[in-house]
């Protein structure tokens, strides 16, 4: 069969699942809880296809494991596993009415976002397509920068989630914190670095399978180029969140990039955190 139709069809699959369980459980993060898996499930389809030969689809789809791995422990750390709903999701439900945000959870949260993860997977679909194509410096220096990114990733996240376990220690114990959320390490260079190393590597998942293809352009950049689209919305309402709460965020913003690291502007006296997401 073609792996492109089973991994169509898994996609429906998951779709109806992620719908149904939304409805069940009045829960609509049930496609956070499958973000960090489904990707790898749709790369493994194109390189099982491939008779588990491919040179190019076994490094893509290790990698893509790797990524799966370290996200589903982060979000699990975090409780994403125990039924903590988004908290962006609540806050969108007092916006609109009860049928606007049923709308919204088939088209965007179900529909769009279970496209997405398919979407920016389907380089392997063009790696399975040119299977065969020797593999060179070039898909080996980018999979190195795959696993940079990863690795860059990782750090970013433990360094929110050592912040905030000391915060909640803090406060536990009846002290202020004296930053309400993080501005050190690489948040102090981005006001989102985890954001900017997840897009970033679906970026070199696509460039891999251009390398396979022989050409820069290729259609399946729809994927990374929506997912950056979907990062840079959610990014403005989540911060849109945080300045609410921290007034002081404002002053983050100026001074520091929202996504890409880049030399800080020097802050004018105040503190600064980055939204716990």
């Amino acid at each position: 069969m073609d792996p492109l139709l089973v991994a169509l069809g898994i996609a429906a699959g998951v779709s109806l699942f992620t719908w149904i369980a939304s409805l069940v459980t009045g829960d609509h993060s049930w496609v956070d809880r499958i973000w960090s898996i489904v990707p790898v499930v749709y790369v493994a389809v194109f390189w099982a296809a491939s008779g588990f030969t491919d040179a190019r689809l076994t490094i893509m789809t290790a990698l893509v494991a790797l990524w799966g791995a370290r996200l589903t422990f982060n979000f699990a750390r975090k409780g994403g596993y125990r039924g903590v709903e988004d908290y962006r999701w609540p806050i969108l439900r007092e916006r609109m009415t009860s049928g606007q945000f049923h709308v919204f959870n088939i088209v965007f949260i179900v529909l769009f976002q279970n496209a997405l993860l398919l979407l920016i997977a389907l380089p392997a679909h063009v790696a399975f397509e040119n299977r065969g194509t020797p593999v060179g410096a070039l898909d080996l220096g980018l999979a190195a920068l795959f696993l940079a990114l990863l690795m860059g990733e990782f750090v970013a996240d433990q360094q929110q989630w050592s912040f905030q376990q000391a915060k909640a220690a803090t406060i536990a114990a009846g002290g202020e914190p004296q930053e309400r959320f993080v501005t050190s390490g690489l948040w102090r260079v981005s006001r989102h670095p985890n954001f900017f190393f997840e897009q970033a590597q679906w970026w070199v998942l696509y460039a891999m399978g251009a390398v396979a293809l022989g050409a820069a352009l290729h259609w399946t950049l729809v994927g990374p180029v929506l997912l950056t689209a979907l990062f840079i919305g959610s990014t403005v309402f989540t911060e849109s969140i945080t300045r609410g709460r921290y007034p002081e965020y404002a002053e983050y913003q100026r001074a520091t990039s929202m996504l890409i690291p880049w030399i800080p502007r020097d802050r004018r006296g105040a503190t600064a955190d980055v939204p716990a997401s």
